[in-house]
């Protein structure tokens, strides 16, 4: 079974793009480390994930860059989540048409590297509302907007993580890798030092 894995850039006040979808905040050039960080993380992708708005970011974009990241972007298979786009002309992708859910199910059930999704906005919070990421690797960049497109949005609950490794790098950049917690698995394991109830709320300072 393949994990989804969302790797994102995201701002101190935890937003992903400007109102508009601005990407450019004015930040200085990505500090080596980082981008060997995120290269050993797309070694481990077999596919990558997208709603229509970012593909038509990208298609516009990798098949002529020669960085890094190039040829993971352009070799790897992708799927673009869509129900308006009429063709994928990058090559290498596929349209998902159906149901979110079903569709991701249909991915993990596969075999190969991990799942990786990369955006939009709408698209990564439709995949957190319905609880399909199993790792978020959040690139945490050193500007704050104000306002703009949250990673979250609409959660039907409190989506509660474990931090799996966090490291910080030269330029400002901090990367946290979080699991979800599954509350379910944890009550079931005797978590409280009581028997649980709903008001074992936890909070802590």
């Amino acid at each position: 079974m393949r994990r989804l894995v969302l790797q994102m850039g995201v701002t101190l006040d935890g937003y992903v793009a400007g109102r508009g979808g601005e990407g450019d905040w004015g930040l200085p050039a990505e500090h080596p480390d980082v981008r060997t960080w995120k290269v050993a993380s797309l070694r481990k992708a077999g596919t990558h994930i997208m709603g229509r708005v970012t593909y038509q970011q990208m298609a516009g974009h990798w098949p002529n860059a020669t960085d890094e990241y190039a040829a993971f972007m352009n070799n790897l298979p992708k799927v673009v989540f869509s129900k308006t786009l009429p063709a994928a002309g990058w090559a290498g992708t596929r349209i998902a048409r159906g149901d979110v859910t079903e569709e991701i199910a249909a991915l993990k059930g596969e075999s190969g590297g991990e799942i990786m999704a990369h955006g939009g906005a709408a698209f990564v919070q439709a995949l957190s509302r319905l609880g399909l990421i199993d790792e978020y690797r959040l690139v945490i960049l050193p500007v704050a907007l104000g306002s703009g497109l949250p990673l979250f949005k609409d959660l039907a609950k409190p989506l509660r993580v474990d931090l799996a490794e966090a490291r910080s790098f030269p330029d400002g950049t901090v990367i946290n890798v979080y699991h979800p917690v599954d509350n379910s698995k944890k009550r079931a394991r005797g978590n409280c030092a009581s028997p649980c109830s709903e008001n074992d709320v936890g909070l802590s300072l």
